[in-house]
């Protein structure tokens, strides 16, 4: 089993900047993608962004240039430096580990609230 904890979340008036952090923990040795999902009320959950294991990355063309995914192997962890951030950036977002095998597991999300 893999526990993923997101923090960071939080209420940013637009244009501002916020940075997640996701921490694996448990059988994490055989994860070789994690990224962030996001859900806004009433919409579906999408990719915002991931990064593989040799720091290969990608990300929704909603968020580029905006939107940052790095991971620190060390320590077992994945962040999202938000910056310029707009109102339809405002959702839960969700972290998402993949393990080689095909198991997929999900944090419990943090809140990002965007205010105009």
């Amino acid at each position: 089993q893999v526990q993923l904890v997101e923090s960071g979340g939080g209420l940013v008036q637009a244009g501002g900047s916020l940075r997640l952090s996701c921490a694996a923990s448990g059988s994490i040795g055989g994860i070789n993608l994690m990224g962030w999902y996001r859900q806004a009320p009433g919409k579906e959950r999408e990719l915002v962004a991931d990064i593989f294991t040799g720091g290969i990355t990608n990300s929704a063309d909603s968020v580029k240039g905006r939107f940052t995914i790095s991971r620190d192997n060390a320590k077992n962890t994945v962040y999202l430096q938000m910056n310029s951030l707009k109102s339809e950036d405002t959702a839960v977002y969700y972290c998402r580990a993949r393990h080689w095998g095909g198991m997929i597991y999900w944090g419990k999300g943090t809140l990002v609230t965007v205010s105009s």
